[in-house]
């Protein structure tokens, strides 16, 4: 073999292992992105339905004051 081809493997084997190291990195923050998604989801959603039993007795009491028919409103809390 000789050296010109020897220096170009070498050159290819390095270039390999950067490129091999970089995709394990790029792999890593595309794991983390997911889990930091999939917490920000569960956040949003978990504050919304803790926003509405926070505030369902006050819609309760504000339909009472207008009379409006709970009772729809009521059988879903149940269900």
């Amino acid at each position: 073999m000789e050296q010109e081809e020897r220096s170009l493997l070498e050159e290819n084997l390095r270039v390999s292992r950067e490129n091999n190291r970089l995709l394990i990195k790029v792999r890593s923050v595309q794991r983390w992105a997911q889990i930091t998604r999939v917490i920000y989801w569960f956040l949003i959603i978990g504050v919304s339905i803790g926003a509405f039993y926070f505030i369902e007795p006050f819609l309760s009491s504000l339909g009472d004051v207008y009379g409006v028919d709970t009772s729809n409103f009521d059988s879903f809390l149940k269900n």
